[in-house]
């Protein structure tokens, strides 16, 4: 069977297996299921599933958003951007309303109604460029971090920043899977961890980690054990979310291409198993986050090179979602293993 995966009803029945475990066969067997060309002009800087994983968003260097529609197959519609521009994109937790970090006129964030296709609130604070935008997933609250070394909690519900967390350098952040912790990532060497009922009394925790890799993001595993650190480097970390480095040791993935210092996206599979990044050199890897060996390189079609910056599976459906200048989808071959 072709790897290319076109027909719509195949990509469905992919949808049905949701209940499959993701284990390294299957991770193996992936193939690509369906590109989407809309973006080829410009590279995609963001792409994000809804909770439900019905959805999916990307926003790209030409100023537009597109959104796709994972149970069927198709991009649903398709919103420029041409005042504000867009950069990092994130649904909130109502599918019909995303957030987005603007390239033009300013620095603030807005809230975008993807019903509606008009914005409904902005959120002013940052003055230089926002690189971390997080939402929590039990709340209307979220976070955003920047290079003006400052990070800052909102309120979906209003325009007024909650607070402003200050940091020796740029500052990225995540919130744990329950919504109560998040991990602030400041100036490339440390993590802080602050409880939200009481964040203005500081950290309850500080990891210092010993690394040369400029950080670019920062993930909590699904069942909130680890954190796991993108870089702009070749090397992904990990660290226990509970004691850092203290007793057990700072895990290091590597093996894959970045000689062009990307921002390259490190996502957690779903069972918080597996490790996925992109690669400058057009390959989507996959880690094993216990052992950290490599499970496998996953080969682009078409002879792909372009770099992918982007990689996230799909927190509802067997599906990765990888982004350079197209949007790709892929899901497992079809093809019996034994034949």
């Amino acid at each position: 069977m072709n790897d290319y995966i076109q027909n719509k009803s195949r990509i469905e029945n992919v949808h049905d297996r949701i209940k499959m475990k993701v284990e390294a066969h299957l991770i193996r067997q992936f193939c690509v299921a369906k590109e989407f060309h809309q973006n080829a002009a410009t590279k995609i800087t963001a792409i994000d599933f809804s909770s439900s994983g019905e959805h999916l968003i990307s926003c790209n260097g030409d100023d537009q958003i597109f959104i796709y529609d994972c149970e069927k197959a198709v991009q649903t519609c398709n919103i420029n951007s041409r005042k504000y521009g867009a950069d990092f994109i994130h649904f909130t937790r109502d599918q019909n309303a995303v957030i987005h970090s603007s390239t033009k006129v300013d620095d603030a964030i807005r809230l975008l109604s993807l019903k509606d296709n008009k914005y409904l609130w902005y959120f002013p604070g940052h003055t230089k460029k926002v690189i971390s935008l997080c939402v929590s997933p039990v709340d209307d609250s979220f976070l955003s971090g920047s290079i003006d070394n400052t990070l800052r909690l909102w309120d979906l519900r209003t325009k007024n920043c909650q607070a402003i967390l200050r940091s020796p350098g740029r500052t990225i952040a995540a919130y744990d899977p329950d919504g109560l912790v998040f991990a602030a990532g400041m100036n490339s060497e440390m993590i802080k961890l602050y409880d939200l009922r009481s964040f203005d009394k500081g950290p309850f925790e500080t990891f210092n980690l010993n690394t040369k890799s400029e950080w670019t993001g920062l993930k909590f595993s699904k069942n909130g054990k680890t954190i796991l650190i993108s870089t702009a480097g070749q090397i992904i970390h990990m660290i226990d979310a509970f004691d850092g480095v203290r007793h057990a040791p700072l895990k290091n993935f590597i093996g894959h291409s970045n000689y062009m210092k990307l921002p390259i996206e490190a996502s957690f599979s779903p069972n918080s198993q597996y490790i996925f990044a992109g690669s400058d050199d057009g390959r989507i890897h996959c880690w094993d986050a216990d052992t950290g060996f490599k499970v496998c390189a996953l080969n682009g079609g078409q002879g792909q090179t372009t770099p992918v910056q982007c990689v996230q599976f799909n927190p509802k459906l067997m599906m990765l979602a990888s982004a350079c200048k197209n949007v790709t989808w892929w899901c497992p071959s079809l093809e019996d293993p034994t034949q």
